[in-house]
């Protein structure tokens, strides 16, 4: 056998013995991974409140990572965002929440108002008047 070819039998035997079994950890249940959620979520208000925003994106970011199809979670992430001034960030985390939405209008209406205010925030009228426009349409 050539000393390339073992190369490769070598890799692959180390890479397949890195294989984890399929299905989720044995410690990972989905009650308790709810419990992190609502946990992370629970801290995270309390800090926004209190004026710890970083603290705050910080738990919610740890939340999506448990949660990443929750669309609220991302919407709570764009509001934190928005108040930390990081506006092209809120715009964004607002529009993934956005495309992970399905047929909630109410989310849908309060992500096109954090799209505006961000880019009104960054001197966008154009695109803040365009994104009031489409949360009246969605409005209910």
């Amino acid at each position: 056998m050539s000393v390339g070819l073992r190369s490769v039998v070598a890799a692959a035997a180390l890479v397949g013995g890195c294989a984890s079994p399929p299905g989720p950890a044995p410690s990972s249940s989905p009650d308790s991974s709810t419990k992190a959620v609502s946990s992370l979520v629970e801290s995270a208000r309390a800090d926004a409140s209190a004026g710890r925003l970083d603290s705050a994106a910080a738990s919610m970011e740890r939340a999506i990572r448990l949660a990443p199809r929750n669309a609220r979670l991302w919407q709570e992430l764009a509001r934190l965002r928005l108040q930390q001034g990081e506006f092209a960030q809120a715009e964004h985390v607002a529009l993934r929440s956005n495309s992970l939405t399905r047929g909630d209008t109410s989310l849908r209406f309060e992500n096109w108002n954090i799209i505006a205010k961000a880019r009104e925030a960054r001197g966008d009228t154009a695109g803040a008047s365009s994104a009031r426009e489409l949360a009246k349409r969605i409005e209910y």
